[in-house]
């Protein structure tokens, strides 16, 4: 089995042909999918997805790009939502200073937030970040300090010194079709490093489609062939890749079930 870690059902390009965009991806080998929210708004229709599809489990959270207009949502409301029976993440949420579209104050207080609900849950945060690798790991590793919590990095661009402080923070990278890109030889070499306990693999989808599907809309059956190319980097057979990252999905994910 291959698990698409982190995918967006509800967004344009999926939505309109969702039922054999599944189809497709089931039929590729994928088993489990996690349905990413990333404003308020889309709570209930990820959660819908989830209730309606029994391998296909929901996250609740805000990007940091919709920081500004969720400034206040209240640790309430992201509580309640977690405790629907298929929401079994946090997220997606984090920090972007690359694109700046919200107050950066404001991207780190949701931040933090989240992480104070991800603590008391023990529901993994899903982190992105972008040009931020230093509020990042700061963050973490100060609110690591207040209490353990189960976290990973979503489509993971950074550093390898950012790869090396997550890490030995306890986290989980993840990585997404990127990591075929031609340019992408940094990312790469460090896709070879990362501990095979603690590595996923993703599409983001509909975006970043993977080699050979370039320019294409991005779906989860993609995930194969971003496993395949990682399993090749790491000189392993990609049954023994699929197996790891299906394995430490539900590791970490305890709250999924089949």
């Amino acid at each position: 089995m291959l698990v698409d870690s982190h995918c967006h059902l509800e967004y344009k390009g999926l939505v309109e042909d969702r039922d054999n965009v599944l189809a497709r991806a089931r039929a590729a080998g994928v088993g489990a999918f996690l349905n990413i929210s990333t404003r308020q708004s889309e709570w209930d229709q990820v959660i819908a997805t989830a209730a309606r599809e029994p391998d296909v489990f929901a996250s609740v959270g805000i990007h940091p790009h919709e920081a500004d207009a969720h400034q206040d949502l209240g640790r309430a409301a992201l509580l309640a939502a977690t405790r629907d029976p298929k929401v079994i993440a946090i997220g997606e949420t984090g920090l972007d200073y690359y694109y700046d579209k919200s107050d950066r104050d404001a991207q780190k207080s949701l931040f933090r937030m989240h992480i104070d609900v991800a603590r008391e849950t023990q529901l993994p945060l899903i982190i992105h970040t972008r040009d931020a690798e230093e509020d990042t790991h700061a963050i973490l590793a100060e609110e690591m300090g207040k209490g353990a919590y189960p976290a990973l990095i979503h489509c993971f661009t950074a550093s390898a010194d950012f790869a090396e402080k997550v890490l030995a923070l306890g986290l989980t990278i993840s990585l997404s079709g990127i990591v075929t890109f031609k340019n992408a030889k940094d990312l790469q070499a460090i896709a070879k490093t990362i501990p095979q306990d603690k590595l996923l693999v993703e599409t983001d989808s509909p975006f970043l489609a993977p080699v050979p599907h370039r320019g294409k809309v991005c779906e989860p059956a993609f995930v194969a062939d971003t496993a395949a190319f990682v399993a090749d980097l790491r000189g392993i057979d990609v049954a023994t890749l699929r197996a790891a990252t299906s394995k430490n999905f539900f590791n970490l994910f305890t709250k999924a079930a089949l």
